[in-house]
């Protein structure tokens, strides 16, 4: 029986002209880049699919120069959730998910629907948003999360609607957003924002046991210390665990994914 899930950290994106030096080797060709990031990380979130629609040629190019373990989550169109009423996103997200991203096939990983801090939670309409997203695409498992930014959200009713539904509610660290730590799906979305610049692996040493330690218990299915439940689930079980380092000092954010990678190997 399984007693852990996998756990998945990584950084949004690869293309930064400020790692050039200084996370990939100098003179490295841009092209190889991604090949180059995934020998030392385990996921990457990818942002543009948030401003725009990608081809499916890019999407299978990604997956072939990955190695076989290697997970991508995406984030959602911005057409899908930009949008006082969600209940009316269907037509955009249909031709999100028909884009050709599950040319990823394995490799796909949580989709992150990422919301303005302005939107508030409206049961109603929030629960149709939720209706509107599949399960499973052209045989690839579709896997959904929510990165919400108002504290309205902090709510029981938004952990039950999300727990009926199966999809992640993101938990924010290190940030200004409101955390929602409760977990409401079979796999754990976290996404770390305070990295610093004077610290050469991002974080100070605590810090990064501290969030080595949460994707850790995450993973067995506890809580991890010092994180507050809307409401506690009663059953504890093993999950997957999908972390990235994103914002903060963005120079700083792959070697603070890699000394996670590390200590969480040890």
């Amino acid at each position: 029986m399984m007693t852990t899930g996998k756990i998945h950290i990584g950084i949004g994106g690869w293309v930064f002209e400020p790692w050039r030096g200084s996370f990939y080797p100098e003179g490295l060709p841009q092209k190889r880049e991604l090949d180059y990031a995934a020998g030392k990380l385990t996921s990457i979130e990818i942002n543009g699919t948030y401003y725009g629609a990608q081809k499916p040629e890019s999407f299978a190019r990604w997956r072939e120069d990955t190695p076989d373990d290697f997970v991508f989550a995406l984030k959602g169109s911005r057409y899908c959730t930009n949008r006082k009423v969600l209940a009316e996103a269907g037509p955009s997200v249909e031709k999100f998910l028909k884009s050709g991203l599950t040319e990823l096939r394995h490799k796909l990983g949580p989709i992150n629907w990422q919301f303005m801090p302005t939107k508030r939670f409206d049961p109603d309409d929030f629960s149709a948003f939720l209706a509107l997203l599949p399960k499973e695409l052209d045989g690839v498992r579709l896997r959904h999360a929510v990165e919400v930014r108002h504290d309205s959200f902090r709510s029981p009713d938004f952990v039950a609607l999300l727990r009926e539904h199966g999809v992640a509610a993101i938990t924010a660290g290190d940030s200004e957003h409101p955390q929602i730590a409760d977990v409401t799906a079979d796999f754990v979305y976290a996404r770390i924002m305070g990295t610093q610049e004077e610290e050469p692996k991002g974080y100070p040493p605590a810090a990064l046991a501290r969030w080595a330690q949460a994707a850790q218990a995450w993973a067995r299915g506890a809580v991890p210390e010092g994180m507050e439940m809307i409401a506690p689930e009663a059953e504890a079980r093993p999950r997957d665990v999908f972390l990235y380092v994103i914002s903060g000092a963005k120079i700083r954010n792959p070697a603070a994914a890699m000394e996670l990678i590390a200590r969480v190997a040890g």
